[in-house]
């Protein structure tokens, strides 16, 4: 544990945990600040992608597959662990944008047959 539980007012209660990789996480338990109150938005990312039939392909998976909010990936060479928030949006290079002109670093971009994406570090 880096930052044992403690009391954040009335918002919540945070606390700040390292795996066994070192990489750190945050953990919050919302009071009056609830956190996020939309997830999985602006739709069904994996129909809506370049590939509609992978839902299809995909059917042995799991149920609630297609709602994954957290997996492993695993890092290339020399890399070092971290954890990271993936959220679907509309439009890449304007929430990127959007992220910069309220203080964010845009890290890089990316495009693949399957993706449009931004990494990007809060304040």
């Amino acid at each position: 544990m880096v930052s044992p539980p403690e009391d954040a007012g009335p918002g919540g209660r945070g606390a700040v945990l390292a795996d066994p990789a070192g990489a750190r996480v945050r953990l919050w338990q919302a009071r009056r600040r609830p956190g996020a109150q939309a997830v999985n938005e602006p739709g069904d990312h994996l129909e809506s992608s370049v590939d509609p039939e992978i839902c299809t392909r995909q059917a042995q998976a799991p149920d609630g597959f297609e709602h994954v909010i957290g997996s492993l990936a695993a890092l290339p060479e020399g890399e070092a662990p971290r954890w990271h928030v993936a959220f679907t949006v509309a439009d890449r290079d304007d929430a990127a944008a959007t992220a910069e002109r309220l203080g964010g670093t845009v890290l890089g971009t990316s495009d693949t047959d399957w993706t449009r994406t931004a990494t990007v570090r809060d304040p």
